[in-house]
């Protein structure tokens, strides 16, 4: 009867250890961390909605850039090399591109020096690619910053942690420990997430816009030359 006491008495320990374990959701992960680590997830999450709007409108805005016909050149050629300025003007207002702008430019300076065509290129070129930069330098920021956001969360839930323990009385129990806690690895993890978001897709926009760079200096190289051929 001794035995089998005992045994009853061990399957309940068992059986109340089973009924205090508990999953932990991501909501409740990030209310446990207080108001510090809650208004501090804030942040981030807003960081994170500007990152991701940022990235798409850029990725449709190079995209359409980069969509240029690829008999364009050609046909500005055949305009420019028979005289018909106006045509060549009215083909490049048509493709509404940034390349089709630069040689828009350079067509208006037909008649002038070589060099002044040139340096007229370069600034309109200079203009698209601040356009195609748009905000870019945001995204490099939020990358940047977010990481050092989630670690401010992290010293502010150890201070908090110290604090309780300080005040403890000299016993220390996890519960009073937890909140701070909770503040200082989510925060962590929220902050890395963010910037690792952020940074990929930074890099992802600045191999596009080089893309698209390359394409505009090809084009207006093109362009030079076709206008330093002998007649």
């Amino acid at each position: 009867m001794i035995l089998l006491s005992n045994i009853q008495e061990v399957t309940d320990m068992v059986t109340d250890g089973e009924q205090v374990e508990k999953t932990l959701s991501i909501i409740e992960l990030i209310t446990s961390g207080g108001t510090s680590g809650m208004v501090i997830i804030l942040i981030l999450f807003l960081l994170l909605i500007i990152a991701t709007y940022i990235y798409f409108e850029r990725i449709f805005a190079i995209k359409a850039a980069s969509k240029v016909d690829s008999n364009f050149m050609n046909q500005i050629k055949d305009h420019v090399s028979n005289g018909k300025i106006d045509s060549a003007q009215m083909l490049c207002a048509q493709q509404n591109s940034p390349v089709s702008r630069l040689i828009a430019k350079g067509i208006t300076r037909i008649g002038k020096p070589l060099e002044d065509i040139n340096t007229a290129i370069e600034n309109a070129g200079r203009l698209e690619i601040y356009s195609l930069e748009k905000n870019v330098s945001i995204l490099a920021t939020i990358s940047g910053v977010a990481p050092m956001i989630g670690f401010l969360g992290t010293v502010v839930g150890m201070i908090l942690s110290i604090f309780e323990l300080a005040n403890a009385g000299g016993t220390i129990q996890m519960d009073v420990l937890a909140s701070g806690l909770y503040t200082a690895m989510t925060t962590t993890v929220g902050g890395l997430i963010v910037g690792i978001v952020a940074y990929v897709p930074y890099n992802h926009i600045v191999v596009k816009t080089d893309k698209v760079v390359h394409q505009m200096e090809a084009n207006s190289t093109e362009f030079l030359d076709l206008l330093n051929e002998p007649i």
